[in-house]
């Protein structure tokens, strides 16, 4: 295995799990060279001081008869009830519709096999970008996006999970839809001219130290990749939910996630530029103010 710099791993929505008895990162993301054609599988790095990192580690290829062989997208992976599980998102042969799925494996590398019957997001929906989230009482629940291409107004939605992760139980809540927050603007698209469009991508909920609950997701300003944050004003998933006035991150970068290093630091996951094959993993730090997250 090589060792590796940032700078130089060509990755898109990277995430990145830390665990701590190791005194090992793992990172997860995008690993295909083109996202968006034929799928290749996913790859993972390992690193003890998020600065060199050691890889790429197969983690997942698919079998023979496996339900999609293009676009394997934003692979997310957590340590849950004594597996490993990871959401990864693919496109559906038989309908052409993208869904996210849930993988398992008894280790943070793999091999990563399927665990949920194909997508757990709804069948007749577009969905992508899948991301685990439990709740106060212990409910596992999938925060996703209903995809812009399918609604025009892109939404993100939360879907209760049974408590092995392989189905969703009962219907999609709506949580909000892009237009909403006040610094997105419509995204313009070729194949869709017809319809106004406003992108949600990436959705990543944690909790900060205040107790407030909190959503990172990307959309578009002008045309560029960028990050926002909403707000649960009840500290609940049902929300509703309050868009920041301004993006955290606006320089075409996006579909982030949020980690704690073994040294107390808030990190920030992001990739930038939003461009294949120039796509490179960045981790910033944050900060918290007054419930708020700023980059210092």
């Amino acid at each position: 295995m090589e060792a590796w710099k940032l700078a130089d791993i060509q990755i898109r929505d990277p995430f990145v799990l830390p665990l701590e008895r190791e005194g090992r990162y793992y990172l997860y993301g995008s690993t295909d060279k083109n996202i968006w054609g034929k799928g290749t599988g996913f790859d993972a790095y390992v690193s003890a001081d998020l600065q060199t990192w050691e890889g790429p580690h197969p983690i997942f290829r698919p079998e023979a008869g496996f339900y999609s062989d293009t676009n394997f997208w934003a692979p997310e992976v957590y340590a849950y009830g004594g597996r490993y599980y990871m959401f990864a998102t693919f496109r559906r042969k038989d309908n052409d519709r993208l869904g996210t799925a849930v993988l398992a494996a008894d280790g943070p590398l793999g091999p990563f096999v399927p665990h949920s019957e194909g997508p757990v997001t709804p069948e007749g929906w577009s969905s992508l970008d899948g991301s685990l989230h439990v709740d106060e009482a212990g409910q596992p629940w999938m925060v996703f996006c209903h995809e812009w291409q399918q609604v025009g107004d892109g939404e993100v939605c939360a879907v209760r999970l049974s408590a092995d992760l392989r189905r969703a139980e009962g219907e999609p809540q709506l949580l909000y839809r892009a237009s909403e927050a006040p610094w997105t603007t419509p995204f313009e698209s070729a194949r869709f001219p017809e319809q106004t469009n406003y992108v949600t991508d990436g959705p990543y909920m944690l909790r900060l130290a205040d107790g407030s609950l909190q959503l990172l997701w990307a959309s578009f300003i002008d045309g560029r990749y960028a990050l926002g944050i909403a707000r649960s004003s009840t500290g609940l998933l049902a929300g509703p939910w309050v868009q920041e006035e301004e993006p955290l991150y606006r320089s075409d970068g996006g579909h982030a996630m949020v980690f704690r290093s073994f040294d107390g630091r808030l990190m920030l996951a992001i990739h930038s530029p939003n461009k294949t094959p120039n796509e490179r993993p960045h981790l910033l730090e944050l900060a918290e103010h007054a419930g708020r997250l700023q980059l210092r």
